[in-house]
């Protein structure tokens, strides 16, 4: 089996040659790059399985970077940043990033993160055969196609997305706290902000409009109430 492709943006050599260190002695190849337009070009040249991305890039910021990857692949980001301001990082996952470290960062825990991601990727984040189709009222969940209706109309959804309202969904009626989300969906003990959650499902909300199918249970978590078939 080939391994699998990650490619490393970051204008900082030592940070470069550390992650790339540690993720080439868990046997992956990885590509690296040191400024925002030559991160692009090696995303679209490379075709990685997962990009490890920092914000502050010369040339072509890291969002910015994001944003027009966005327009072309769904490929798993795990974002890096010096910043501290939650708006950094809020704003880092509404472009589209699927988690975020903060540096300094521990260089087992990134790797950590890049083995369940690729594995999530890989496994369809521990999907059941017996549970093929998920079908209730208004949504009906295609599990080994990985797709979405709504009333019989496809909602495109990315992979967290898509495994955020799996989860909910096979627990029909039940509260899933932020941190039972996280190890279901990113599926590792994550000691980061749990709010990562609330931004992703922030987005499926957004998507699945009026139809109001996940409640916010205050100080708890989430539960999906659509009535099954």
């Amino acid at each position: 089996m080939p391994s699998a492709k990650i490619l490393v943006i970051d204008d900082e050599p030592g940070i470069l040659n550390l992650v790339t260190s540690y993720l080439k002695a868990d046997g992956y190849e990885v590509y690296t790059a040191a400024d925002g337009l030559s991160g692009l070009k090696a995303a679209r040249t490379f075709e990685p399985d997962l990009v490890i991305l920092d914000i502050m890039l010369p040339g072509l910021d890291g969002l910015e970077l994001l944003a027009r990857l966005r327009r072309e692949s769904d490929v798993y980001v795990i974002l890096l940043t010096a910043r501290t301001e939650e708006v950094d990082k809020i704003v880092g996952l509404s472009v589209g990033a699927d988690d975020y470290m903060i540096k300094p960062f521990s260089p087992r825990e990134l790797v950590a993160r890049v083995k369940a991601a690729l594995r999530r990727l890989k496994t369809g984040a521990g999907s059941r055969s017996e549970n093929a189709v998920l079908v209730f009222k208004r949504l009906r969940i295609a599990v080994n196609s990985r797709q979405v209706f709504l009333d019989d109309q496809l909602i495109e959804l990315t992979a967290i997305e898509f495994d955020l309202l799996k989860a909910l969904a096979e627990n029909r009626g039940r509260v899933l706290t932020r941190e039972q989300l996280l190890e279901k969906v990113w599926g590792y003990d994550y000691f980061g902000d749990t709010r990562v959650v609330d931004v992703h499902l922030g987005h499926v909300r957004q998507k699945l409009g009026e139809a109001n199918l996940i409640t916010t249970v205050r100080g708890v978590g989430y539960r999906f109430e659509d009535e099954p078939l």
